[in-house]
């Protein structure tokens, strides 16, 4: 049975340090609260003070909780007030030579049986370790900012620590109502070794000026469900926290996409930490301040109205899939008349019944309203035929994600289509250029990336080739935000914004998994409860569909070359087995 710990300390009182002295306090347990100056101790009890001011301000202490709180802490400006403890917590900056000199004091101040923990998010916990005599009473408790708030803890075993350590300490997160997971000592832990990397490759995308900032926040904000984009969440982690983490998990692994992005390391040395200096990849109000201000990297609103834009007011769908459906209710809901093109009038009536099927349902849930689901429909012409897309504006393809099916059709509608007609295809990885050099317009081919389902989803990729008009991509744009759509702008490679992104970070979970460092219900719990992530790793690779997720991998690989993109070894297994994920029951979990 794992041994009840009553009393605790914490080193450390900025605003991590803060946050798990509250966490134990709000817990009824006694804390002993130390910072080595007092300017650091009146920091600390401020933030302790105002953070539980806003609990009772929002109804989730009284203010006689509040009070009881308090009164449970002791705030010290010395080491040696931890010396009857249960359990110290060591939440200083990142610096490893620092924590190991507190963790040799302490050794040499507390009881040999209190248990000593580092809440490192990416030092070695065995380094720290052996600043001690005794080694085997030191572990790794990772909360997750900001702590009170934030249910996951990561309890990292070193190769010495006892496993009654380990337990007691698996056990008290348990008490304080997190969610505890146990892992190996490894630069980044779980979340952190998934999560830096896909930070990382955000900026050195922003770096290369594949895409602004806003649009690459808001491509994974809007395309994943996540709760920040990548760049505003290097804000608020502290560019400086996160070019030590990242450096850290290189110099472990020498993986390369870990190496820090140069710019990390330049905007550091330049004092742009992020919201902590006022300024990062976005400018603040103040240092400290979430407020984002304009700066001079602010897309201004009137941004590409300077184009002229070309009319469009009948739009053009050819296929018949979920996704091509899903487009056809947009544009008709929308406002524009649609002929959409399918192989066979059994399949034209198909669509047509599903688009009446989800306009009558939004009108049940009261999203819409009779007149506009009528004349939605009135709006959509079903046709066998690719000659009815002759007097189309725009016309959108959705059809197979074969390579040479598309250039086939781009040559069709090449010949059909009126000049200066707007040819888009939806694809999600293969390269527009492709569909561009099928036809004589290439100037007037264009990416329209639309996500499943269109009419929830509402980002829209809009993927200019090196070929695409300019007034093109602003007359997309345009018709985007019609749409009531959110349109990021980025050029044609593969993945585009949020599969680069994405991808490569759940290959880097399936390579964990691989790895045997922790098993995908961990895995997941950490990056939904860590990251606040919607979904974790493997519950999404089994919706997106493993065969799906294999291809995009490759593709990625393919084109960019980077060893650290080739696709897991079990993935590729899994695929070959016939395990593709929930579509048949079965991919990295069994399924009813």
């Amino acid at each position: 049975m794992a041994r009840e710990l009553s009393t605790i300390g914490v080193v450390g009182l900025g605003t991590m340090g803060a946050g798990i002295v509250e966490v134990f306090a709000r817990n009824g347990l006694r804390v002993c609260a130390v910072e080595v100056d007092a300017a650091g101790l009146d920091r600390g009890r401020a933030h302790l003070e105002h953070s539980t001011a806003r609990a009772v301000a929002r109804g989730k202490l009284t203010e006689a909780e509040q009070a009881e709180l308090i009164g449970r802490v002791r705030f010290a400006g010395s080491l040696d007030d931890l010396a009857d403890c249960d359990l110290v917590v060591e939440a200083v900056p990142e610096h490893l030579d620092l924590k190991r000199e507190i963790f040799g004091k302490l050794d040499s101040i507390v009881r040999p049986d209190t248990i000593l923990a580092t809440n490192t998010s990416s030092l070695s916990v065995t380094e720290i370790s052996v600043s001690t005599h005794n080694p085997r009473r030191v572990v790794g408790m990772h909360f997750f900012n900001p702590a009170p708030v934030l249910r996951f803890v990561e309890v990292i075993r070193t190769v010495v620590t006892e496993d009654a350590v380990v337990e007691d300490v698996k056990a008290l997160a348990a008490r304080l109502g997190k969610m505890p997971v146990v892992v190996g000592d490894k630069a980044g832990f779980i979340a952190n070794a998934l999560l830096f990397g896909y930070l990382n490759h955000a900026v050195s995308m922003y770096e290369s000026r594949y895409a602004t900032r806003e649009d690459i926040d808001a491509a994974m904000q809007l395309g994943c469900g996540l709760p920040m984009g990548p760049l505003a969440l290097m804000d608020l982690i502290g560019l400086d926290t996160a070019y030590e983490i990242l450096d850290t998990m290189y110099k472990q692994g020498r993986e390369r996409l870990h190496a820090p992005s140069p710019l990390i390391k330049q905007m550091v040395t330049a004092g742009l930490k992020g919201r902590k200096s006022g300024r990062g990849f976005y400018t603040y109000a103040e240092p400290g301040s979430s407020q984002v201000v304009d700066d001079g990297l602010t897309p201004a609103a009137e941004a590409g109205e300077h184009e002229a834009l070309r009319p469009v007011s009948r739009v053009g769908v050819v296929g018949s899939g979920t996704m091509a459906t899903g487009i056809i209710e947009v544009f008709a809901k929308g406002g524009y008349d649609v002929v959409f093109v399918a192989r066979g009038s059994e399949k034209v009536a198909a669509v047509t019944a599903a688009i009446g099927k989800s306009l009558e349902k939004a009108v049940q849930r009261g999203k819409l309203s009779d007149d506009d689901r009528r004349a939605a429909l009135a709006r959509v012409t079903g046709s066998t035929r690719l000659e009815d897309l002759a007097s189309c504006d725009l016309v959108v393809e959705a059809v197979v994600e074969e390579l040479s099916v598309k250039q086939a059709l781009f040559e069709n509608l090449d010949e059909i289509c009126k000049p200066g007609a707007i040819l888009a295809t939806t694809t999600s990885s293969l390269p527009v250029v492709e569909c561009a050099a099928a036809t004589q317009r290439a100037r007037d081919v264009v990416g329209m990336h639309f996500f499943n389902p269109a009419p929830v989803m509402k980002l829209v990729e809009v993927v200019h080739t090196v070929s695409t008009a300019d007034d093109v991509v602003a007359t997309v744009t345009d018709v985007c935000r019609r749409l009531g759509k959110h349109p990021v702008t980025c050029g044609d490679r593969a993945g585009f914004i949020v599969n680069a992104l994405l991808f490569p970070y759940l290959n880097d979970a399936v390579k964990m998994l691989e790895a045997h460092y922790a098993g995908a219900d961990d895995i997941d719990t950490a990056m939904k409860t860590g990251c606040g992530y919607p979904m974790g790793p493997f519950e999404l690779l089994d919706v997106v569909g493993l065969d799906v997720s294999l291809a995009i991998q490759r593709q990625l690989y393919l084109e960019f070359r980077e060893r650290g993109y080739a696709p897991a070894p079990l993935l590729e297994q899994l695929v070959t087995a016939g395990y593709l994920g929930r579509k048949v029951g079965r991919g990295f979990r069994t399924y009813a």
